[in-house]
């Protein structure tokens, strides 16, 4: 005889299935590497951070040359960029390599050069685009691209 009295010894507990992993629209650092690396994320990584290096070298030579609207037409680029690249990943990994290839690029060409020229002048412009190009990188990084969850996770009871 067994020591508990209930009906629990009668009935053989069904097993339960193994729960099965869906990786679908989830975090990235919930699923595997192998399922997210894939060569064509890594090109169009690249892609981007190179894009970002020839935005920011434009948008240096284009905010000093017009000031007022060189200054706002380089925002815009970056911002373009920024976003574009966020939207072409669906996530924040597009926006911060075009973000890194820019900030690179324009603190590379903060520095003076050995014949004493400056690709930045001294003036409130240079300033503005530098932390406005941060600002924007932020900004687009920080925006959440997650989309919807899938249908059968939306209605549970159905």
């Amino acid at each position: 005889m067994s020591a508990d009295k209930g009906n629990s010894g009668d009935r053989k507990r069904a097993a339960s299935p193994a729960p099965t992993v869906v990786y679908g629209d989830g975090s990235l650092l919930a699923r595997p590497i192998g399922s997210w690396l894939t060569p064509g994320r890594v090109a169009t990584v690249l892609v981007l951070v190179a894009l970002g290096a020839v935005v920011g070298a434009a948008g240096t030579l284009v905010q000093a040359g017009w000031f007022p609207g060189g200054l706002l037409l380089a925002l815009a680029g970056a911002a373009g960029l920024f976003l574009g690249g966020a939207l072409l990943t669906r996530g924040r990994s597009g926006a911060v390599a075009s973000a890194v290839g820019w900030f690179v690029t324009v603190i590379l060409l903060t520095a003076g050069r050995p014949e004493g020229d400056f690709m930045f002048g001294a003036g409130a412009g240079s300033y503005l685009y530098i932390l406005g190009g941060m600002i924007v990188a932020v900004m687009c990084a920080t925006l959440g691209f997650a989309g919807q969850p899938p249908a059968s996770a939306a209605r549970l009871g159905k």
